[in-house]
């Protein structure tokens, strides 16, 4: 562990804090040794405004592998969707480097996997804890790089630092069960254990918070990870790395791991461009060493690495695309659904798995509805840079998503919908799209059966209960579904009848650490968060034990 200790501090430089007037928060345990190299002007690969000012130290460039910051043979750029601007250059790992990082992982679950669950709860809640203290910094990393409001940003580092709470609590929490059979002389056991290396690959509209529900529950139940994190947004899972390896560098060696911190190689994060994308997710999902596979993504991906892990038959979990139907029942109150909707459909301007995809409005409330929820939309929508006060609707994560909505919206249009509000390109930029509302929306229309991704809100007509559940239903993928009612009766019959893996009644904000997050049909496999999260990450072990 000393070894191990002596890597972290002399051989994995850090960038120090050479912005004025920031810096990392201080560390319980002492100050950072005074023998660390300062960084060289090749460490600090030309940050745009959107980084500047922030804590230098959490804004790394290389892959995090076995504890130690490692460059890569070539680099990628790293663009603010909002200005088109260069944020940084990042370390484009390869093949080579995802073996490496997998090979390191394996090692590290060797020892970690004897780590106990309350040394383990421990160490979690010291990642939590830092990821506190540094939260408007990690905040700021995410509008950067994901040109999301600076306010979702703090909400999002809050809610990805409490599934590391929660999940520090449930390391405690893994039990087994004791069986008797009819042969009094033998008992059963059942015990729990960690399933070992998981490759997590992420995506780029929650880049913290994907990374923390993944990584929290693998780490309390004892495996270790090998992120790959969207290209898109990569400086916030190596921030994730530098606060991990904030109350390592701090400590003494002989207080290492079994008391004071995360244990190199159990943590690991590889970078890489789009191009590489491809064969770095194959070369982790394939590898013999990696016993998991977990991945947030659109179904289409999850098929290819469904079929990667197929071959070596690895457990997977999927959190995939998903057309998240939104009901509103003539008996429901018009002022609750419409906040519901505004919340549901533009938060990260449109750009969740969980998002409104479409509105089905029942033909007694439509009129009254949509002319409410329109001005809504203009009272309380404001596009802008997501660093600006006030912006609620930032940009686009690139131009493809602009395409993509411009495109069905112009298909709606042709095909008889009527625009409410919005329909084009802002002023702003290339990356930016006007809040849009459509009317007399069918069903044969791209946006009734594409998931969109962006801030486009079609409303479909209908008239009767079942009906509407129809047209839900009709989707091949079944992630989450929201309707508003006040007939107790019909809440009950259309929460169970809907094919969805998560149910909104009345409210247009689901998600909680608490609760467990998933979905069914093509949406995906397994659940993340809450009680049912970590075991994900466990294997059931039977043991006879005779001759009692």
């Amino acid at each position: 562990m000393a070894t191990c200790f002596w890597l972290r501090s002399c051989g994995a430089q850090r960038l120090g804090s050479t912005f004025p007037g920031c810096r990392l928060r201080p560390r319980a345990g002492g100050l950072v040794p005074a023998s660390r190299p300062a960084p060289g002007p090749a460490q600090l690969r030309g940050y745009a405004g959107g980084l500047a000012g922030l804590s230098a130290a959490l804004l790394r460039t290389d892959s995090f592998v076995g504890g130690r910051w490692l460059p890569a043979a070539a680099t990628f750029p790293v663009q603010d969707p909002a200005s088109g601007a260069a944020l940084g250059m990042v370390a484009d790992c390869g093949v080579r480097e995802a073996r490496a990082a997998v090979r390191a992982a394996y090692e590290a679950f060797c020892s970690w996997r004897e780590v106990s669950a309350k040394e383990r709860s421990s160490l979690l809640r010291k990642w939590y804890n830092l990821m506190i203290q540094n939260k408007d910094d990690l905040a700021r990393i995410i509008t950067a790089e994901s040109g999301k409001p600076l306010k979702e940003a703090h909400g999002e580092i809050l809610y990805s630092a409490f599934f590391l709470e929660w999940f520090s609590e449930e390391a405690r929490r893994v039990y087994g069960d004791i069986i008797y059979t009819p042969a009094k002389d033998r008992r059963a056991l059942v015990l729990k254990q960690p399933i070992g290396v998981a490759a997590v690959i992420t995506p780029w509209n929650f880049p913290s918070a994907m990374i923390t529900r993944k990584v929290g529950a693998a780490l309390a139940a004892g495996c270790t990870v090998v992120v790959k994190p969207a290209e898109d947004t990569p400086f916030s899972a190596l921030a994730l790395a530098e606060v991990n390896q904030g109350f390592l560098l701090d400590l003494d060696p002989l207080l290492l791991a079994s008391q004071a911190g995360i244990p190199s190689g159990v943590y690991n994060v590889i970078p890489c461009s789009r191009k590489n994308a491809k064969e770095v997710g194959e070369a982790i999902c394939t590898d013999p060493l990696v016993s998991k596979i977990s991945f947030t993504g659109s179904t289409t991906t999850g098929k290819i690495l469904l079929h990667h892990a197929a071959n070596s038959v690895k457990r997977v979990s999927m959190e995939l695309g998903g057309l998240a139907p939104f009901i509103v029942f003539d008996s429901a109150n018009v002022d609750q659904a419409v906040a519901g909707a505004m919340a549901s459909k533009f938060r990260n301007t449109g750009q969740t798995c969980v998002c409104s995809n479409q509105f089905l409005v029942q033909r007694g409330i439509h009129d009254a509805f949509v002319k409410a929820f329109a001005e809504a939309m203009k009272k309380n929508l404001r596009v802008g840079n997501g660093f600006e006060e006030g912006t609620t609707q930032g940009p686009l994560i690139n131009e493809k998503a602009v395409e993509k909505v411009e495109k069905q919206v112009n298909d709606a249009v042709s095909k008889g919908a009527t625009i409410v509000t919005g329909g084009k390109r802002h002023q702003l930029g290339k990356n930016f799209f006007e809040p849009t509302l459509l009317c007399n929306v069918t069903q044969d229309m791209l946006c009734t059966h594409e998931e969109t991704f962006g801030p486009l809100a079609p409303v479909i007509k209908f008239n009767t209960e079942e009906e509407a559940i129809a047209i839900a239903n009709a989707a091949d993928v079944g992630l989450a579904g929201y309707f508003y009612s006040q007939d107790p009766a019909q809440i009950w019959r259309v929460a169970e009848q809907l094919e969805v893996g998560m149910v909104g009644v009345n409210e247009g904000l689901i998600s909680s650490v608490e609760c467990p997050f998933g979905g069914v049909k093509q949406s995906g496999l397994g659940r993340e968060g809450s009680k049912y999260g970590i075991d994900e990450y466990l294997e059931l072990k039977y043991v006879c034990y005779g001759g009692l």
